[in-house]
């Protein structure tokens, strides 16, 4: 659906995972976040449009998290991962949290239930020690 949102997630150690995403089909914005404690980008975020005709691949370091918003009806994305998912390593953070500031480009027309319910950063948050 275009204008969807999916993020932001990640995985903390010991199963924190460097991720390749690549665009297959259609359009997306892709959006990587840097939560890695003490890191000079920390809570920065970093964002491209994918597609099958720029042949961009995102790289996510292990720390970071991902999200994306389709930008194209029918988009398909491609993920590579260095380590299985493990509920219980999952963190995920609110898309449209004011502390990342991040300016999705279309208006936000779904958001999964799973997504809905993750949390905004708490003032003090201090990051992931990777």
């Amino acid at each position: 659906m275009v204008g969807a949102i999916r993020g932001l997630h990640c995985q903390r150690p010991p199963d924190a995972e460097l991720k390749l995403v690549t665009c297959l089909r259609g359009r997306v914005w892709d959006v990587a976040v840097d939560f890695r404690s003490g890191s000079k980008t920390f809570l920065k975020w970093h964002a491209e449009e994918l597609t099958p005709l720029n042949c961009r691949t995102l790289v996510i370091p292990e720390g970071c998290g991902h999200g994306f918003q389709v930008l194209e009806g029918n988009s398909e994305l491609l993920y590579l991962h260095t380590a299985f998912y493990n509920p219980e390593s999952e963190m995920g953070v609110q898309p449209t949290d004011p502390r990342l500031s991040i300016p999705w480009p279309l208006v936000i027309t779904d958001l999964s239930a799973r997504d809905k319910i993750h949390p905004l950063l708490p003032p003090d948050y201090s990051g992931i020690n990777v």
